[in-house]
């Protein structure tokens, strides 16, 4: 038996009923990362890999709740969020991450699909974008939240530069603004990492899959569980790009539509492992 616990790291976010994003791809990467993963869910949502057909908010008070109860009796090094649902829940994490000792505060601002679409009515935009991002140690936007959270076009290197800084003007100590999605460099995928006095360019190969279901989640994830272990932002970062990149190595079909990817890559024996 152990005598001491393994890191902690919490996310705050929402399940995905199909396990490829969400509460549970949060949960995996954890897992696979090292660190004990506890959770806060925000909603439910009905999903597969077809897409979302029902989704039902829980109350401002017991996403409270639950923070409340991992945070005071088993603690955490870390904390991340992703899809906070409605202004109300906005608020309600705002007011207790900053009430109570949760750690480096990781948040993803989950509110655009990958082809852009607002994922959040427009009062919960404004909340995340007042309370909840001036709170982060590190802002993980992909483009079209970006753009939503600054309301900048951002187009090329150019673009990504200024609304990192857009972003940082906010109040974040940090920001990655992934670039995961362009479509302008088809073999490498860029991220730009802005503390404020300069840029750090973060590159790797593009690995063509068309199941790609979770990577913003599990890239902020493997990120937030570097954070918990010990690691510095820049090092984090790294390290969560490294794992979300094979991740997408080892994505696999599932269902009829998008699958997503493999978290559990670093688990597998080497002859389990798909290949790129």
């Amino acid at each position: 038996m152990r005598t001491t616990p393994p890191p902690r790291a919490l996310t705050i976010a929402g399940s995905d009923s199909g396990g490829g994003a969400g509460v549970q791809a949060d949960l995996k990467t954890f897992l696979c990362c090292g660190v004990h993963g506890t959770c806060a869910l925000t909603a439910v949502t009905v999903q597969n890999s077809l897409g979302v057909s029902g989704f039902y908010e829980l109350p401002a008070s017991a996403v409270t709740e639950q923070v409340e109860a991992v945070v005071t009796d088993i603690g955490v090094q870390a904390t991340k969020t992703g899809m906070l649902a409605s202004a109300a829940v906005i608020e309600a994490v705002a007011a207790v991450v900053t009430r109570l000792d949760v750690g480096p505060f990781v948040v993803d601002p989950v509110c655009a699909s990958q082809h852009g679409d607002p994922l959040l009515r427009q009062d919960a935009l404004e909340a995340l974008r007042e309370l909840v991002v001036p709170l982060a140690t590190l802002v993980t936007p992909n483009l079209a939240e970006a753009r939503l959270l600054t309301g900048l076009d951002v187009r090329g290197r150019e673009g990504m530069s200024e609304v990192a800084r857009a972003l940082h003007a906010m109040g974040p100590a940090w920001v990655l603004v992934k670039g995961g999605h362009a479509e302008d460099d088809p073999g490498r995928a860029l991220d730009v990492l802005f503390d404020g006095k300069g840029e750090i360019e973060l590159v790797a190969d593009r690995h063509a899959s068309p199941h790609t279901h979770g990577t913003g989640d599990t890239l902020a994830a493997a990120t937030t569980a570097a954070v918990a272990r010990g690691l510095g932002v820049e090092d984090a970062v790294r390290a969560g790009k490294a794992f979300v990149t094979a991740a997408i190595v080892d994505s696999f079909p599932l269902g009829a539509g998008l699958g997503p990817v493999g978290h559990f890559w670093r688990v597998l024996a080497p002859d389990d492992r798909s290949q790129p």
